[in-house]
């Protein structure tokens, strides 16, 4: 692939970014406060705004309900065009109520379930008020310890519940559902893996697809099959990038198997899936700066694709033809190993940005500027908040 076509294919790479991602979060132990993290949905609108200036690809912000709660939806979706971006996938929270103890869709209580689902239809009008066309659930459910609760009646209750949002989202309306292999249940977990979720949505409908965690599998598992696989039966529908060192991490995309991310990426520019499957990132920063990590979250994917760009498939399709194992492998190494910082360096300067997001932000005065409007929110740990951080709770 020449430069023009890799530039191009870069060009459309386009990145959504949280809300959740630019306000305080912590641990299950505490909450560690950063000064000028956004407070409200309109700040947290407002950085996701200002990481599109610097990147110049990620026109569009999740949100979370009732996390980003607000009164009026049309003027939000207003102020979020007058910030630049738009309002992206609708995150239902079905996992912030005492009464979701033992599940929500799959609850055993037909009380709990119904509100859980009158939860899901609020965000499916939440969607069409701000103008989006996606729905993103991850179902916390699951259980604790063998004989808890029936492990089939739970998929049952799943899926009947699932059908009838299905049933009820409107036409352009995408459905992804994440799955997790742990937490908050540790002995069972209703959606805990790809194949669970494929079943899911191959019940549902062709609108319904799986969306793939990719800081959210156990240790050794093979995430650029499960990308290929369900790219190769129509089911992957987007991406929640973090990275884990050992699961569920929500660490910086890219910051502990650079490599990793590169051949997941390698998987969709080998499908030319960029502009068909959602690239969103879901990431909790802890210890870290709120804008300049999601920015070099998003430099880093930006990295991975251009590298996965430059792999000759023809070249490597020969060789394994040819059993040429090591040298099939030294054709992805090839390009792994490619400096690709001039490439994006003509990326930024056709797109009107930085070569250097982070330095560019870190160089002006945007965090000194969010720190005197803002301060430092007041944050409790969470032993003393009952669990519930600021994170939960903005």
């Amino acid at each position: 692939m020449d430069e023009h076509e890799v530039l191009t294919r870069l060009a459309a790479l386009q990145i959504e970014t949280p809300s959740w991602g630019y306000g305080n979060s912590g641990t299950r132990f505490h909450v560690y406060p950063w000064p000028g993290a956004a407070r409200t949905v309109h700040e947290r609108i407002a950085d996701a705004a200002l990481v599109n200036r610097l990147t110049g690809c990620c026109p569009s912000v999740a949100l979370h309900i009732p996390w980003d709660a607000v009164d009026d939806y049309a003027a939000l979706r207003r102020f979020a065009e007058s910030e630049g971006v738009t309002l992206g996938a609708v995150n239902p929270n079905l996992f912030g109520s005492d009464e979701y103890r033992l599940g929500s869709l799959c609850n055993p209580d037909p009380g709990v379930r119904a509100r859980a689902l009158d939860h899901c239809r609020e965000c499916v009008a939440i969607a069409r008020s701000v103008g989006s066309t996606t729905l993103s659930l991850w179902l916390p459910d699951g259980t604790n310890y063998p004989g808890q609760d029936d492990l089939g009646a739970r998929f049952r209750r799943l899926l009947e519940g699932l059908a009838r949002l299905y049933a009820e989202l409107p036409d352009e309306m995408t459905l992804l559902v994440e799955y997790k292999f742990f937490e908050p249940g540790f002995y069972s977990t209703d959606i805990p893996d790809w194949g669970t979720a494929s079943l899911v949505c191959r019940r549902l409908g062709s609108r319904a697809k799986v969306l793939v965690d990719t800081g959210h599998h156990p240790l050794g598992t093979n995430v650029e099959q499960i990308v290929a696989l369900l790219l190769s039966e129509g089911l992957l529908g987007g991406f929640h990038f973090n990275n884990r060192k050992y699961a569920d991490d929500d660490l910086i995309v890219g910051s502990i198997d650079p490599f990793e991310l590169f051949r997941i990426m390698r998987e969709i520019a080998r499908a030319d899936a960029a502009e068909t499957v959602a690239f969103m990132i879901d990431q909790s920063h802890n210890v870290e700066g709120k804008i300049d990590a999601m920015v070099q979250s998003v430099m880093n994917i930006q990295t991975a694709y251009a590298k996965a760009l430059l792999v000759d498939e023809d070249e490597l399709a020969a060789a394994q033809a040819a059993g040429d194992v090591l040298g099939a492998h030294r054709i992805l190494l090839a390009a792994f190993e490619t400096d690709v910082r001039p490439i994006l360096a003509r990326l930024r300067a056709q797109a009107g940005v930085a070569a250097d997001p982070v330095a560019a932000f870190r160089a002006g005065d945007h965090a000194a500027s969010r720190s005197a409007e803002r301060g430092v929110a007041s944050v409790t740990s969470a032993y003393e908040s009952g669990g519930v951080t600021e994170r939960e709770t903005a």
